[in-house]
Parts: structure tokens; sequence; C-alpha cells
């Protein structure tokens, strides 16, 4: 029970592609005794695509934490004066939502719950799931690494041979960046080979 008294905020961005994996770890995350509030995306929350309907990520969410997603700006405005969580995590989380954090814009439920946090020293989990992470992003990636208290999952290159801008976390190394940031440590490497 590796995270029995963990507080975690979770929060799931527009990758849908990705969403699969995120829940498993979540699963994990459950399983081994974490407190989970689950906050998503105005994507999440409302869109249907091809990986799955909202409302079948939402009941999903539901079922393997207990709790109703979270998914309007002020749900989540409050986690600043009320000290919530030991952790938050924003996986997967896209290109837009990286730009948005690393230049202060706060409109959406997740980037007020990231910075609600930030405000109070709690460490910010990010793991990268974007086609330009290599591209415009990288250089949001860059000021994002720089910041005290925020922690990547290590990443790579997902297909560098057909999208060679593309980064994509190890989603299964998670629980162990969330436990080395929660004693202010980055996990090692950051860069890393992936594997599909």
């Amino acid at each position: 029970m590796r995270f029995k008294d963990y507080k975690i905020g979770f929060a799931l961005t527009g990758s849908h592609c990705t969403l699969a994996q995120t829940i498993e770890i979540l699963r994990t995350l459950a399983q081994e005794g974490a407190d989970i509030t689950p906050i998503i995306s105005y994507s999440v929350a409302n869109m249907n695509t091809r990986y799955g309907t909202a409302a079948h990520w939402q009941a999903v969410l539901k079922e393997v934490t207990g709790k109703e997603p979270l998914k309007t700006i002020p749900e989540v405005e409050p986690f600043g004066p009320q000290k919530l969580f030991d952790c938050m995590v924003i996986a997967p989380c896209t290109g837009n939502t990286l730009a948005k954090l690393a230049n202060g814009i706060t409109d959406t439920p997740v980037l007020m719950a990231a910075k609600a946090n930030l405000r109070n020293l709690i460490p910010l989990v990010i793991a990268v799931s974007t086609n330009d992470g290599l591209g415009v992003n990288a250089k949001n990636i860059g000021t994002l690494l720089t910041i005290k208290n925020i922690f990547f999952v290590p990443f790579g290159q997902d297909n560098p041979e057909k999208k060679e801008n593309s980064l994509v976390a190890h989603t299964e190394k998670i629980p162990e960046t969330i436990l080395l940031a929660c004693q202010g440590k980055q996990i090692q490497p950051v860069l890393v080979e992936y594997e599909k």
C-alpha cells in the first residue's frame, strides 16, 4: 500500500488516445491506497471520440475513484485555500495545457486546479502527451522543467519516423514519479526511449 494516506488530485486532458492507459494507472494508485480526486478538462468532459464517449470516461473515473469528476473552474478553485492534496497530477497533459501552464493561463478546470495547488508549493506531476513536444511546445516543456515543484514523468518520442515532434510519457512511471515528487525529487532519467 505505497499510497496509503496520500491525497492526490488527478487531472486528465484531451489526449484521448492515452486515456485508457491513464485509467489503468489510476486503478493501480487506488488499489495501493490513494485517495484520488478526478479532475477533467472541457475536452474530456464533453467530447466523444473513437476512443470513447465523454460519458464513458466520466463513468469509469467515478468507478475507479469513487468520486464524480470535477469539471468546472468553480469546483476546483477552492483547492488553493483548502490545501486538499499531497500531490497533483496532469496525465495525459496535452500541448495546449502545457502551453497555457507555462504562460500562466488558467482558463480550464485543470489549469485552475494546478495553479491552486502550486500556490501552496504542492508538487505537480506532468505526464506529457503531445504531437508538438519537439516543435512549438519544446520551449514550454523547457520552461516548466525549470519551475519549482513541477516534476515530469519520463517521456520520449513515440513515433519518430512518422511523427518526429511527438512526445509521450511512460504512464507506468507515474506512481514512482509521484513518490519522488512528494520528496521534492525529479525521477531520472527524464528523457527516455519510448517503446510502443
